[in-house]
């Protein structure tokens, strides 16, 4: 037995060295340059690296945190509308699509390090506790939320939650030196994306859409029936500052004032095959004269509405070039609840013109600076000064329209720059014209109460002086008062004093419709309504220019 076991020693021993020299290769490997080696010539380089930090990197840290921070960096070099939207985050970002979240249903501003509430949504739960325009709001469930926390996204936290949560609020009301604690229950408040309908006269309806979102065609329907009621025989859509939103809205809305088959938009990608939208002919205004206003920041579905409007002539666009959004991304959802929304596609018009603006790949900085460089440039000013960098299209009716970013409207209205002077731009700019509204407002609340429309309340606000008391107001905060230019921009400076306070005591109606009543774009729309111009005339394409596809 003996013999046996030490005749076997030197093999024990030679697979003792094998199997240590395998272990030791093992670990060198794994922890030497040959592993970078290999992940430097694999295809999840990323995923490595962060595992190789995670094992090795001298400091403890949070992978997690440098994802978060990394994948933002990641799409910034694809293109300017692929982004990255935290799970935090999700919700808000959400929330003006969907139509409705939860919350205690008030509009608040801070000034001063507090929450002042500047309107009360109408049978929402803060009216419903006895919450009213003015109040100061300065504890949230027992605690103290005054000072340089209050935050927007703080309060917003605080104050949104789960519906039929309940949340405490210390309330501190004009003139009284009490704080006063209510108890408001959460609910759903509804976020309406069609925001105004009036008529404009008493054969000209007027519908005002934010955004596109999950129920703005339900909104459209119900405000058209509205206007019927009224007789309207004209239609005027504003999408001026809408920055767009669903797809699947603006090709409903448009569905409904085109005859069957028309096209209404299509996306084609290097992936992604062409997919067309048409109308279907059900639409119960393909009839009617229709005007379609936008502006610079009036991009995406609502260059999609107006330039499916345009090209197949249905109606007449007013207003100055659009943003020049055409880029179409897919949510990607992660399991956290964080999602990518990844371009997979541009839209191009009826005509086959791209909407989309050109962007250099990875740099944003021009990208982001496009509509300053169209001021200074004077696009805002003179239809001269717009630069098309694409080629031409055409209509249905053989007019030209051009791609290269943005839809350029029919109609060209210059920015108003009549009275602009440097004290104006100081005082808009800074902030002190809202100030001054907001405490105006908050002094007297009580009297102004008694005026529950636009025109009325105007009448009244004419009478008190209000750019002489803003003047003194301004001049206390910094802002020197100089006699000669306030008289210059005397006009303006009234019209958003008075515009400001309307929106305080009223609603983003009579804002509107205090507006409207001046605004040079909406003068002209009337104008093209009376001479009978909604519909533009075809024209005769010039040979040798085939229409584009």
């Amino acid at each position: 037995m003996s013999n046996n076991k030490n005749r076997l020693s030197p093999l024990w021993l030679a697979l003792c060295v094998a199997i240590g020299i395998l272990i030791g290769t093992f670990y060198a490997n794994r922890f030497s340059g040959q592993h970078l080696s290999i992940i430097n010539t694999g295809g999840n380089k990323l995923n490595n690296l962060l595992h190789i930090i995670d094992d090795r990197y001298v400091d403890t840290v949070d992978v997690n945190d440098i994802v978060e921070k990394a994948v933002p960096q990641i799409l910034s070099e694809l293109d300017p509308h692929s982004v990255y939207i935290s799970a935090k985050d999700r919700q808000t970002a959400e929330d003006d699509l969907r139509g409705s979240f939860s919350g205690i249903g008030v509009e608040f501003n801070i000034r001063k390090d507090t929450i002042h509430v500047q309107n009360v949504i109408s049978n929402g739960p803060s009216e419903r506790a006895g919450i009213l325009a003015g109040d100061k709001i300065v504890t949230v469930d027992g605690e103290l939320f005054v000072g340089k926390k209050v935050t927007n996204e703080e309060a917003i936290h605080r104050l949104k939650g789960p519906k039929d949560t309940k949340v405490r609020l210390g309330i501190l009301r004009y003139g009284e030196k009490k704080v006063k604690e209510i108890t408001v229950t959460r609910g759903e408040i509804p976020m309406k994306s069609v925001t105004v309908v009036t008529m404009l006269d008493e054969h000209t309806g007027y519908i005002k859409i934010k955004n596109f979102g999950d129920k703005t065609y339900p909104e459209l329907l119900i405000a058209l029936a509205r206007l019927s009621q009224e007789g309207f025989s004209n239609l005027t859509l504003d999408l001026r500052g809408n920055t767009g939103g669903y797809l699947e809205s603006a090709v409903q809305i448009a569905n409904e004032f085109l005859p069957k088959g028309r096209l209404i938009v299509y996306t084609q990608g290097r992936r992604a095959q062409r997919t067309d939208y048409r109308s279907d002919g059900r639409g119960s205004y393909q009839q009617m004269p229709l005007v379609v206003l936008i502006d610079e920041v009036s991009a995406s579905a609502s260059e999609i509405l107006a330039g499916a409007i345009q090209d197949n002539d249905r109606g007449t666009i007013i207003g100055r070039r659009s943003f020049g959004k055409g880029l179409v991304q897919q949510p990607l959802e992660f399991k956290d609840g964080s999602l990518v929304r990844l371009t997979i596609a541009r839209y191009y018009s009826p005509s086959g013109r791209c909407i989309q603006k050109p962007y250099n790949t990875g740099d944003d900085k021009d990208y982001e600076g496009d509509l300053l460089a169209r001021y200074e440039h004077g696009e805002f000013f003179s239809q001269d000064s717009i630069k098309h960098t694409g080629p031409g299209y055409h209509t249905v009716g053989g007019r030209t329209v051009y791609g290269g970013g943005g839809i350029t409207p029919d109609i060209f209205v210059p920015e108003d720059t009549l009275g602009i002077t440097s004290y104006y731009k100081e005082a808009a700019v800074s902030g002190l014209i809202l100030q001054f509204a907001f405490d105006y407002t908050d002094a007297n609340r009580q009297k102004m109460r008694e005026f529950t429309d636009s025109r009325s309340l105007e009448q009244y606000l004419k009478r008190q002086n209000l750019v002489d008391k803003f003047a003194t107001y301004a001049d206390k905060q910094g802002l020197k008062r100089r006699n000669l230019m306030i008289q210059k921009s005397y006009n303006l400076l009234q019209r958003y004093l008075l515009s400001r306070i309307i929106y305080n005591m009223l609603d983003e109606q009579a804002w509107t419709e205090f507006l409207n009543e001046s605004d040079p774009t909406i003068l002209q729309t009337l104008k093209v309504f009376r001479e009978g111009r909604a519909f533009p005339k075809a024209e005769p394409r010039q040979k040798g220019k085939p229409k584009k596809k």
